[in-house]
């Protein structure tokens, strides 16, 4: 256990080091650091320590350490967590390519979207990992309502969800990027 923990540890350190190393800042341009950021449309999404989209990955973490119960950890409990940190990290350096950047730019709710900042990007991560442990040690049927009470709160309040991305950067629709947009206070009428 001593390696996964290590494991995660230098998970935190890739993902720092490659974003700074490829021109991400390490916090928000206001130099302020909030605990969360209430608006997907404010500058300050996805620059700070937490925001909507952090319940996408926490969900994430959840879902891991689900289809590892749901394999009756034949995989293994350590595999399972293994998955979770590889793919956290994966996820947090391959959501700042120019590709994926580019296809959250064109595709989804947050058009002006630059990537994080290395604060946010080794929270999120951080908040993954929590999402596995939860996900790992709650009961299945709580695991479930959980994620889908995160995923419904998210789109209610915020308008945008892990689905919500899923479906808007896979085939985006209509209908969602309308009732989403309608919510964007730049695109208000003016008085």
């Amino acid at each position: 256990m001593r390696l996964l923990s290590l494991a995660a540890l230098l998970g935190s350190v890739a993902i720092g080091v490659t974003l700074r190393a490829w021109g991400q800042p390490l916090v928000s341009a206001s130099g302020k650091i909030s605990l969360w950021v209430n608006s997907v449309w404010s500058g300050e999404n996805s620059q700070q320590i937490a925001d909507w989209y952090t319940l996408s990955h926490v969900i994430h973490g959840m879902l891991i350490a689900l289809a590892g119960r749901a394999l009756g950890w034949r995989i293994g409990f350590p595999l399972a967590l293994g998955v979770a940190i590889a793919t956290g990290v994966g996820w947090e350096i391959g959501e700042h390519t120019t590709w994926v950047l580019e296809r959250f730019r064109g595709q989804t709710i947050y058009q002006g979207y630059r990537g994080d900042t290395v604060l946010n990007a080794v929270c999120d991560y951080l908040f993954m990992l929590g999402g596995f442990a939860l996900g790992a040690s709650a009961r299945v049927r709580t695991s479930l309502l959980l994620i889908l009470g995160l995923e419904v709160a998210s789109a209610l309040v915020a308008r945008d969800s892990l689905i919500l991305t899923t479906i808007r950067v896979v085939h985006p629709v209509p209908a969602i990027t309308a009732w989403q947009d309608a919510a964007n206070p730049r695109s208000a009428p003016g008085p």
